[in-house]
């Protein structure tokens, strides 16, 4: 991973123009559009993304996902991103970093939830990605080096993947070789891209209900944790903190004034990192530890209560686990956190009627919650129950179409129920979706000879087909 982010924010950082007053959005005009259009942008993405979800591992966690989510759609309401098409991608790294690549691709490493010690300070890395989005700083970059084309680009975005996948000297020197045309540009318009994206960031920061200093504040808790290391993270790589930054986002930040009360920090946002601190931990008692360390200097502190009763079940400590977890459902009954916490826990102890209830009582109140479906889709193939459990995967589909993780699952439930067509099919889509189209086009190969004698059918997957071949064929145009 050492090479995906710095060189990717070269990418979006090569434009030059001047930085305006807090309350001015630069005109953007046309000539970006005409050298790379939203449309390649959005293409060239999604190219990206697949090949980045096929080379480095994530986090299939429905909780986390849906807070990403729910979070960054969130802010993007606020902000000037335009075409709202967005896609996520939540890396498996204890690693701070987060990443906007060009066509609305989000990224989040797990550890930006390690490091940002409250929503505010979360958000505001979002906020500053999504800025790098709106002010479309990857095609401007192209502006600025116009002979540096989308073919080269594309060229570059192949490299970066190459290199995180471990590819070695040639991921490397695919880099070398496309970047050396900007490198002299690159500091100074990177420094113009930063700043105008911590401008309009704080902005947008502001506009959600966030406490726009919580922005300065992360940067500064950065800057003291990693003032002297001599390999810091890969985030200050490509987001270098200064006493110049800092003073500026905070003078900037001091200028907003709300009448609304400003969100420094949530319940649900802890609930999050108790998580993800979970993920990182050597092992679950080790958890336990910090989290009853947190309780004896916070009695009340309901996150690190709800940590330790997730590092109670994973460890087998079910009694425990349940006090713990009856004290958070007393305050707040209808929690989608708790109750699946809950729901966890029925499961583990084998009490799969008591977990079936719980998650019926909640979809009633929450019909369209992923992670309550996701859970209900896991209680079901627990059960036995293969068919039901193909009914509400093809539902999930319905919100999640571009979704790997509830493909693979798809592929797994169909093959189990004997669907042996709609298995190869949702496994091209899976493949598809991890840039895979060599093994996506095959799969609807085996599926058309399964289907041979069902016209209809046939004619739908040759059709998907063929849709993945041109797929293939414009990744391959803008790749090679």
């Amino acid at each position: 991973m050492n090479f995906l982010r710095p060189t990717l924010l070269s990418l979006l950082c090569l434009s030059a123009f001047s930085v305006q007053a807090a309350s001015e959005l630069p005109s953007l005009g046309d000539a970006s559009s005409s050298i790379v259009s939203p449309q390649q942008e959005h293409q060239l993405g999604r190219a990206w993304l697949g090949l980045l979800r096929g080379q480095v591992s994530q986090l299939s966690d429905p909780q986390l996902k849906d807070f990403v989510e729910s979070s960054v759609y969130r802010l993007s309401e606020t902000s000037q991103v335009q075409d709202r098409r967005l896609e996520f991608v939540l890396l498996n790294s204890p690693q701070i970093n987060a990443f906007a690549a060009p066509g609305g691709i989000i990224g989040v490493n797990g550890g930006l939830f390690l490091y940002a010690k409250t929503e505010a300070e979360y958000a505001s890395v979002l906020a500053h990605e999504l800025a790098h989005l709106s002010q479309r700083h990857f095609a401007r970059g192209v502006e600025a080096q116009q002979r540096m084309q989308l073919p080269v680009m594309a060229a570059m975005l192949a490299g970066i993947v190459a290199a995180a996948a471990g590819a070695g000297d040639a991921g490397i020197a695919a880099i070398a070789s496309t970047q050396a045309a900007a490198i002299q540009e690159q500091q100074r318009f990177s420094r113009q891209n930063e700043q105008e994206a911590d401008r309009i960031g704080l902005l947008n920061l502001e506009r959600a209900g966030y406490d726009p200093l919580a922005m300065p504040q992360m940067f500064e808790s950065l800057m003291r944790q990693y003032r002297y290391d001599r390999m810091p993270p890969e985030f200050l790589l490509t987001h270098p903190v200064t006493e110049s930054r800092i003073a500026d986002t905070r003078n900037r930040a001091v200028q907003y004034k709300s009448d609304q009360k400003l969100i420094e920090d949530t319940l649900r946002y802890q609930l999050m990192r108790a998580r993800v601190q979970l993920i990182y931990e050597d092992t679950p008692g080790l958890a336990a530890k910090r989290f009853r360390a947190m309780l004896d200097e916070d009695p009340g502190n309901d996150a690190a209560l709800y940590g330790l009763a997730i590092a109670q079940i994973r460890s087998g400590q079910q009694r425990s686990a349940g006090q713990a977890l009856q004290t958070l459902l007393k305050k707040a009954p209808n929690d989608i956190t708790y109750n699946l916490a809950q729901f966890d826990l029925d499961v583990a102890a084998r009490r799969l009627d008591a977990a079936q209830a719980r998650i019926d009582r909640m979809l009633q109140l929450y019909p369209k919650n992923y992670p309550l479906n996701q859970a209900r889709v896991d209680l079901l193939m627990k059960q036995g129950s293969k068919d039901n459990a193909k009914r509400a995967l093809d539902d999930l589909l319905k919100s999640r179409p571009k979704d790997p993780d509830v493909w693979n699952q798809v592929a797994e439930v169909r093959g189990l129920t004997g669907d042996t067509i709609g298995l190869h099919q949702a496994r091209a889509e899976y493949f598809a979706l991890v840039g895979d189209y060599k093994q996506a086009i095959q799969q609807l190969d085996f599926a058309k000879r399964r289907a041979a004698n069902n016209f209809q059918l046939a004619s739908r997957i040759d059709a998907r087909q063929r849709e993945m071949i041109e797929e293939k064929r414009m990744i391959d145009e803008m790749l090679n």
